[in-house]
């Protein structure tokens, strides 16, 4: 479970601050994973993962760490800016005050 919610958090961090797919007439132009930005283990932050007992039937635990990430992340840069974030991945924004 630590490790499925720790890659979640993962692809969420790499999906809010590098990843973009980019089409041109309707064809994917990263055709390869080595062309395609993700982040990097030596740049992936710990993660701290906490089970907690619910008593419900076992389920799936996959993907609910995810979608959380990109928009924490976003909230936590504009708050940092001050200035309102409407796009990603953020590598691609002139972000004043994230310099550094």
């Amino acid at each position: 479970i630590e490790a499925q919610v720790n890659s979640a958090v993962a692809l969420g961090l790499s999906s809010a601050l590098l990843e973009e797919v980019v089409y041109v007439d309707g064809m994917p132009q990263a055709r390869n994973f080595d062309g395609y930005p993700i982040l990097p283990p030596d740049r992936m932050p710990r993660v701290h993962v906490r089970i907690v007992e619910s008593g419900a039937p076992m389920g799936g635990v996959g993907e609910p760490g995810l979608p959380g990430v990109p928009p924490a992340v976003v909230n936590a840069a504009s708050v940092l800016t001050g200035q309102r974030i409407r796009s990603l991945p953020l590598s691609k924004l002139d972000l004043k005050g994230m310099e550094g």
